[in-house]
């Protein structure tokens, strides 16, 4: 009977690799059930006795998401670094938004929306939406080719967070900004080149999104034409830029969330 199990762990789990709904490690897939984007949790023969999966259980206990056991190899098989669980999610964000539903969706008034254009590591991504999720940001646009997949290490590197961000795949992000603009938002660039710093100005107030370029050749040309401002963060030390991830955590706290109220930006 345990084997009959474990087989049938095995084909959901190896349906959700396929279709690349899984999530693993014990943050991703607590935030993951916090969420209510899991719909199933994998847990290794053995683990639930340990004192860190008991958080877990007892989250996916109250949201009444069905927990399995497998034999670690299955897990090995599914992810590299699985730390004892995966789980299966029915959407890697909270919501997932088309590029014609920026311009309707119902952002409040000072709404704060993150645009990365071109990102290509998913550890960047995640880094950016960590950041963008814990100061009230109300959605992420992405490109949906040249930039960062959402994997597993995009996941993980979120800390659970793109489980909490609404997320917006677009193929062309200078309409994304079209629309957004559509919807009032101001939209700011973050560009090494702008003449001006966060120093010299403060946020909008009202609907603002904030730029990032990938991480070598920042905002491509068309899509800082469409910028609204362009502004720089001030480079002090001998190091004459920082990476797109931790430049946005910096605009983010530094910039735009001292002109929120306790809410934040959503």
């Amino acid at each position: 009977m345990p084997r009959d199990r474990d087989r049938d762990v095995s084909a959901h789990t190896g349906t959700a690799r396929d279709a690349g709904d899984l999530v693993s490690g014990k943050r991703a897939v607590l935030e993951a059930i916090r969420s209510g984007a899991a719909t199933e949790v994998v847990v290794a023969s053995g683990s639930r006795r340990s004192k860190g999966m008991g958080e877990l259980l007892s989250a996916a206990g109250r949201a009444r998401v069905h927990v399995r056991e497998a034999p670690r190899e299955q897990l090995d098989a599914l992810s590299r670094d699985h730390r004892g669980v995966v789980a299966r999610v029915s959407s890697a964000g909270a919501l997932t938004l088309g590029e014609r539903e920026l311009a309707s969706f119902p952002f409040a008034d000072d709404a704060v929306v993150v645009v990365l254009d071109g990102v290509e590591d998913p550890q960047n991504l995640g880094a950016a939406a960590r950041s963008a999720e814990a100061a009230g940001v109300a959605a992420l646009v992405t490109r949906t080719h040249r930039a960062a997949p959402l994997t597993d290490a995009a996941l993980r590197a979120s800390a659970g967070a793109l489980a909490h961000l609404p997320l917006a795949r677009v193929a062309n992000i200078g309409r994304a900004i079209e629309r957004l603009q559509v919807a009032g938002f101001f939209v700011v660039g973050l560009d090494e080149r702008a003449p001006s710093t966060v120093y010299d100005d403060p946020c909008p107030a009202g609907r603002v999104a904030i730029v990032v370029g990938s991480e070598g050749s920042g905002m491509a040309r068309l899509v800082r034409e469409r910028c609204d401002a362009l502004v720089a963060l001030p480079m002090r030390g001998r190091v004459g830029s920082l990476n797109a991830a931790a430049s946005l955590a910096a605009v983010l706290y530094a910039w735009v969330v001292p002109t929120r109220g306790p809410g934040g930006g959503g």
